[in-house]
């Protein structure tokens, strides 16, 4: 019995775009073998609603891109093999593009290995982060410190003149 060593292929959980944004789908490979001339880059799609597979991409010594269907003239190679790395690029996403990337790396002789998986989410809008809120509270904060202090100032100002004019009067009538 022979052992076949196999490629493992690392891509992010999830992936969340707003809606007519480019997204690049991340996916890297490692391997027991050097990295041959007969690697084969394989993209998939499985929408949402769990109809069939679509090809999105292939790499065989080339990209080749998709000769029709959804991603046609929308994907794009965004990949370099020399780093291990067979990532792609979908151009102006939609909404009927949510569903589950699939990127699978043939490298002979490693024949066998894991299958990477990206669930794409495209949403309107960007959702308002806990980052987004963060910022916005420390530049408040910051805002509202600034008109504190200066209101402290123009008040010291105002008071230290008031005092200065009182001791003028006061110098005056003596």
């Amino acid at each position: 019995m022979w052992l076949a060593a196999a490629v493992e292929v690392h891509t992010a959980k999830e992936v969340v775009a707003v809606n007519g944004t480019n997204q690049r789908l991340k996916c890297t490979f490692s391997s027991s073998s050097p990295v041959s001339d007969q690697l084969l880059v394989s993209w998939n799609f499985q929408p949402e609603d769990l109809s069939s597979h679509e090809p999105v991409f292939r790499y065989l010594k080339e990209p080749y891109k998709p000769p029709s269907g959804r991603f046609k003239e929308r994907v794009t190679w965004d990949g370099n093999i020399e780093r291990n790395d067979v990532s792609i690029i979908i151009w102006n996403l939609q909404p009927t593009d949510n569903g589950t990337f699939t990127c699978q790396v043939t490298n002979r002789p490693d024949v066998y290995g894991t299958i990477g998986e990206v669930r794409l989410r495209v949403v309107q809008k960007v959702t308002f982060s806990e980052i987004h809120f963060l910022a916005i509270a420390i530049g408040s904060a910051s805002g509202l410190m600034i008109i504190v202090v200066t209101a402290v100032i123009i008040c010291r100002q105002h008071r230290r003149k008031a005092r200065d004019k009182r001791i003028e009067v006061a110098d005056t009538e003596l």
